[in-house]
């Protein structure tokens, strides 16, 4: 076989670049010949940039899975379905925790692979809380006194809007309305309730960032009730002050169901050149044995169960998948049509404008809805 380069885009966090590389080196030291390089995108950057700018440029793409709709209608990704993969994709069925893995098909199409898993879960400072809250008015209580941050920057903020939405059991996204104007008063009245005893900077800050502030800063809050999770920050000497991860809390009643499913997937370029090698290295390094060993290992949050269900990576990382499993398999799957990603982007600027007060929770409302009927068509 000639020698084969492959080019790859992920985003900039040692969670998703670190185990790009190792992965890649091991896969070419296992094919003499292959090369594959990854470059590195912005978080937020991670969540906007359209994925055909990149499908031109890049053979393999870590995904978030709301971009499939885009993807599915334009053809700019290869359906794994149709590469004859067959027992393998099977096996990442039954392997998928939560919705992480059906989260990349639409249109009868497997659009990537998940490789990655998240949704918003609670995290604390052992140091500085006991129990974690189990219900939102023991939230309330731990941020009147100093106690709670979470991360509130537009994108977070929308999910955080959703996830209560859903937690509540409110019609969220059924129809030509994203949600009825008094539910929608009653989802952003919470939010300004506990936004408004919380340190202004995080409706500047993302996840990272509060776990960054949390994890290396003495006197940071010592709870967030939100936020996607992170196993990096809680891994002996990652950062001064591990993070312990654990099952997010219910809004009226203990019930942790209804927050908003994250993740990456990897994906394939239909320009790429070099299809089959892609495609190889795709599935082996969404599989159960690279996910739970070298993917893990090299700093990587595994999307597979047996990642999840793994005593060496549970130990290493405080339990955070045993902690956090109940909240996955119960994480809501956002909308992923062709037009929901203009929506998201807009409509988590109306809900940031508004936890800053600078617009009406009723304008609130009546905008969201506005920009979901645009998304629809």
């Amino acid at each position: 076989m000639a020698d084969v380069t492959l080019r790859g885009m992920t985003w900039a966090h040692s969670r998703g670049f670190d185990p790009m590389v190792a992965t890649s080196a091991a896969y070419a030291a296992a094919h003499p010949g292959v090369t594959i390089t990854w470059e590195q995108r912005s978080l937020q950057a991670f969540a906007d940039q359209p994925i055909g700018t990149m499908a031109d440029s890049y053979d393999l793409i870590v995904i978030d899975h709301p971009h499939v709709g885009e993807v599915a209608r334009a053809g700019l990704l290869v359906d794994l379905n149709g590469v004859g993969c067959g027992p393998q994709m099977a096996a990442l069925a039954a392997g998928s925790v939560g919705h992480s893995h059906p989260s990349y098909q639409f249109d009868a199409g497997q659009w990537a692979l998940a490789i990655d898993t998240a949704t918003p879960v609670a995290c604390f400072r052992p140091d500085r809380i006991g129990t974690p809250p189990r219900l939102w008015a023991q939230v309330l209580d731990l941020a009147r006194a100093g106690q709670v941050g979470f991360a509130l920057v537009p994108i977070n903020a929308l999910m955080t809007f959703m996830g209560i939405a859903r937690n509540l059991g409110l019609p969220l996204a059924e129809g030509d309305e994203l949600l009825p104007q008094a539910d929608t008063l009653r989802v952003l009245d919470l939010m300004a309730e506990v936004v408004a005893r919380m340190d202004p900077r995080c409706l500047t800050l993302d996840p990272i960032g509060i776990y960054e502030w949390m994890g290396r800063t003495a006197d940071a809050p010592g709870y967030s009730p939100f936020g996607y999770g992170y196993t990096n920050y809680s891994r002996a000497g990652y950062c001064p002050y591990p993070l312990q991860f654990t099952d997010a809390p219910g809004i009226a009643r203990d019930d942790l169901s209804g927050t908003v499913l994250g993740g990456t997937g990897i994906a394939v370029s239909s320009r790429c050149a070099a299809r089959d090698v892609a495609v190889d290295y795709a599935f082996w390094i969404a599989g159960a044995q690279c996910q739970k060993g070298l993917y893990f290992a090299s700093g990587g949050q595994p999307g597979h169960a047996a990642a999840w269900e793994d005593d060496a990576c549970n130990a290493a990382s405080r339990d955070f998948f045993r902690a956090t499993r109940a909240t996955l398999e119960g994480a809501w799957l956002r909308p992923r049509h062709d037009g929901y990603m203009a929506f998201q982007d807009k409509a988590g600027d109306v809900v940031h404008a508004c936890l800053r007060a600078e617009v009406a929770p009723p304008q609130a409302a009546v905008l969201m809805n506005t920009l979901w009927r645009e998304s629809r068509g």
